[in-house]
C-alpha cells in the first residue's frame, strides 16, 4: 500500500515539473521584457500637427499631453471652433501614434507565445 501511494504521487508529476518550470521562467522573462519595453515606450514622445502645422501636439508614451504649440495665425477670435477642432485633431493623432507604438510593442512581445 505504501508503494502504491508513493508511485501514484510520483506518477502525477512525471514530466510536468520541468515543463512548468521552463514555462514559468519564460513567463517571468517575458514579463521583465514587457516592463522594460513599457518603460522605454513611456519615455518616447509622439507629435502630430493639424491645419498645415498651425497646431501641433506632443504626447508621451503614457498618453499624457506634454506640449501644445499654436501658431498665432491659427488664433482667430471670430473662429474659435476651428482652433478647437485643430487642437482636438492633432491631439487625437498624437495619441493614435502612441497607441500604435504600444500595440506594435505588445505584438512583438507576444508574437512568439505558443497559444
Amino acid at each position: 500500500m505504501g508503494k502504491k501511494g508513493g508511485y501514484g504521487g510520483m506518477g502525477m508529476g512525471m514530466g510536468m515539473p520541468g515543463g512548468m518550470n521552463n514555462l514559468m521562467k519564460q513567463a517571468q522573462r517575458m514579463q521583465r521584457q514587457m516592463e522594460e519595453s513599457q518603460k522605454e515606450l513611456e519615455t518616447k514622445e509622439f507629435t502630430a500637427a493639424a491645419g498645415g502645422g498651425a497646431v501641433s501636439v506632443t504626447v508621451s508614451g503614457k498618453k499624457e499631453v506634454l506640449k501644445v504649440v499654436i501658431s498665432p495665425e491659427a488664433v482667430d477670435p471670430d473662429d474659435v471652433e476651428m482652433l478647437q477642432d485643430l487642437i482636438m485633431a492633432a491631439t487625437n493623432e498624437a495619441l493614435k501614434q502612441a497607441e500604435e507604438a504600444s500595440s506594435a510593442m505588445m505584438g512583438k512581445m507576444t508574437g512568439g507565445l505558443p497559444f
